[in-house]
């Protein structure tokens, strides 16, 4: 079942995207599963299909199964968790497969999203695949190489002008007349991000690493390794909960100043453009749920300067890791949490680096220009 803010419970099998009170859906709690039930002979995140709360045909694409790569930033050892090896190149194929083969089985001909790139561009390419009509709205400002992919995909593309919360508004009022599949809303996403946490489980040997450092948005990616951890947890696959340490640009980061406020949901605020694009959410959907997993895992938070994500996002491309801004300020959270005494020597860590490089062209260049500016001043 599906369960509300409220408590009110909703079937499984009916295409729904909030709850009845307007709140956001969650799957109820589920018992997770033990190495027994991972099946290896599927070369995708299907492998833990036994771990999703009903059976379903995937649509699929080869998501999952990407590469944990050995790093050191300063003097921390981490694993680097390369998602921009998933088929559109960011993290959010792994909801978006489990939450198109969802709405593929409940008969959902057409579909609108709202997205600053990544999941506009990862679910056009699943509801390709689905055969599903797609129409992604996306602010004007977004990078035009994931607009370019995801029309490439076949959806409909409308620029909604001003801020990301504009284009999400813009997005719930055509709720009205389109099927929202909202990677930020529908439930059944979370439960494809949730299988991140059951890979980086098999990735350490079936053990879970002490930390996880992950960028943060909307927070899909936070609470599906809430969600995952805690299945594994329940299983008793694992004895403890990853700590989850969490980044967002300093120019937008409403759930840092919730957290640093001790306060359950975010306030409104205005926040200037940031580098990170796929972060800039100023009014996250799931605020309540994603602060309250970040305490729940005796995590933490941390608000990234600007002007220290484009020169991570050049010190990783020097190091053969082209991540774009998004991701890259996992780099700075990482020294941060090490100066504050939250990552400790000798732990087992882990961080996302959540999309390519490739999908933010002209943020690299305006990085790469800047440089060379830098540089030419005598």
């Amino acid at each position: 079942m599906l369960l509300d803010r409220s408590g009110r419970r909703y079937p499984l099998d009916e295409p729904r995207w909030r709850g009845d009170d307007g709140s956001p859906l969650l799957v109820e709690p589920l018992p997770g599963i033990t190495r027994d039930e991972v099946d290896p002979a599927v070369r995708s995140q299907w492998r833990y299909a036994a771990a999703l709360p009903l059976p379903l045909e995937p649509v699929t694409l080869g998501e999952g199964l990407t590469p944990l790569l050995p790093h050191r930033v300063d003097d921390v050892d981490l694993g680097l968790k390369l998602e921009w090896f998933n088929p559109t190149a960011s993290f959010k194929d792994r909801g978006s497969s489990v939450m198109l083969s969802v709405l593929r089985a409940q008969g959902v001909p057409a579909i609108l999203e709202d997205s600053s790139g990544n999941g506009g561009s990862s679910v056009a390419a699943y509801a390709a695949a689905a055969g599903i009509a797609a129409t992604i709205l996306a602010p004007e400002s977004t990078s035009p190489a994931k607009i370019r992919q995801s029309r490439a995909h076949g959806a409909t593309v409308d620029l909604v002008p001003g801020s990301r919360q504009a284009t999400a508004d813009e997005a719930v009022r055509r709720s009205a007349e389109v099927f929202y599949a909202s990677h930020n809303w529908h439930p059944f996403f979370l439960q494809g991000t949730k299988l991140l946490a059951y890979e980086i489980w098999e990735d350490l040997g079936f053990a879970a690493p002490d930390a996880v450092v992950l960028p943060c948005g909307a927070g899909s990616l936070v609470l599906g390794c809430h969600l995952g951890f805690g299945e594994l947890l329940a299983a008793g696959a694992i004895d403890r909960r990853p700590r989850l340490l969490v980044a967002q640009p300093r120019h937008c980061s409403p759930l840092v100043a919730a957290f640093e406020a001790g306060s359950d949901a975010v306030a409104p605020a205005a926040w200037p453009r940031t580098i990170a694009e796929g972060t800039a959410i100023a009014q996250p959907v799931r605020d309540r749920e994603v602060l309250a997993a970040v305490r729940a895992s005796g995590g933490a938070m941390v608000a990234v300067p600007e002007q220290e994500i484009g020169p991570a996002t050049l010190e990783l491309a020097r190091r053969g890791l082209y991540a774009e801004p998004t991701s890259a300020q996992v780099v700075p959270a990482v020294r941060a949490f090490r100066d504050r005494g939250v990552l400790h020597p000798g732990e087992r860590v882990v961080a996302v680096l959540t999309g390519s490089g490739l999908k933010a062209a002209d943020a690299v260049a305006e990085l790469l220009q800047a440089g060379s500016t830098e540089q030419a001043v005598p």
